[in-house]
């Protein structure tokens, strides 16, 4: 979502020259804390005029290992959400911390991104603000032990942002669990995919209903209509219906009864296209 690189794939879909989901890209992340109000403005006006979808703030750091500390002023958050309210741009927030969260809800920010740690009353702030609500929980740092060999040297992926990672896989859930007692908080679903995830997204909505204990219809619902809406795109896609675009699935299966079945995957449609997969046969 941060790449200036998925502007171009996005244009190549868009133009019919390959085929791809619908893409939205921010160009790239709005982040550094040494910029004035002023100038974080500009950078949200820049992507802007590069033909960003959506601006994405990373307000914490980049980290669980330490907690997710606030790295960008309130003053500043607050400035970017105005910035990208004014040129019409949803805001997606890269918040861990309960004080970030609240100040990114407060400033009018259209999502907080993983909130992991999201007190209740926070919580209850998002929901009364109307703020969406996107926890990954499952399947972004599973992958990251999955794949730890991988990523081990890379960046900051050491053996103790790994031990880090799978402290906070239970304090996620709980999270998670609670985040779904709160009335009316807006979830939707995101996965956070990196490396080697891409293809799993479907993990992370059956880890939500089965251990996270969601219900099937509301999983299906944060992944489709309320996404959709969350990017201001509930007038297009979302949901099926007339006037809609004509993205449909089909699975082996009842997915409200069996959310495995989401798995199982038979038919493809974007837009009214129907999209084959040859290398499985079908």
């Amino acid at each position: 979502m941060g790449s200036p690189l998925d502007r171009d794939v996005r244009d190549a879909i868009n133009r019919g020259v390959q085929p791809g989901p619908r893409l939205l890209t921010s160009v790239r992340g709005v982040n550094n804390a040494r910029l004035s109000v002023e100038e974080l403005r500009e950078a949200v006006r820049k992507n802007a005029a590069d033909g960003a979808d959506l601006i994405k703030m990373f307000a914490s750091a980049g980290s669980v290992k330490n907690g997710g500390h606030q790295t960008l002023s309130n003053e500043q958050i607050a400035a970017v959400c105005d910035e990208a309210r004014k040129a019409g741009l949803r805001i997606l927030v890269h918040a861990y911390g309960d004080d970030t969260i609240r100040a990114v809800s407060v400033a009018g920010c259209t999502s907080v991104e993983h909130g992991f740690f999201a007190s209740d009353e926070t919580l209850r702030e998002l929901a009364s603000r109307g703020t969406y609500y996107d926890p990954n929980i499952g399947l972004v740092m599973q992958n990251y032990l999955n794949n730890r060999p991988k990523f081990l040297g890379i960046g900051n992926y050491t053996e103790d942002e790994m031990a880090e990672m799978e402290k906070a896989i239970p304090i996620t859930l709980a999270t998670f669990k609670r985040a779904l007692a709160i009335s009316g908080l807006k979830i939707v679903f995101g996965t956070d995919a990196v490396a080697g995830a891409h293809g799993h997204n479907i993990e992370e909505l059956i880890y939500r209903v089965q251990k996270g204990g969601q219900d099937a219809g509301a999983a299906i619902l944060s992944a489709t209509s309320v996404a959709a809406e969350s990017l201001k795109m509930g007038d297009r896609i979302g949901a099926i219906a007339p006037g809609m675009g004509a993205d449909i699935i089909a699975v082996e299966g009842d997915p409200l009864k069996d959310v495995t079945a989401l798995r199982r995957v038979v038919f493809v449609m974007k837009d009214g296209k129907v999209y084959k997969n040859v290398a499985r046969g079908l």
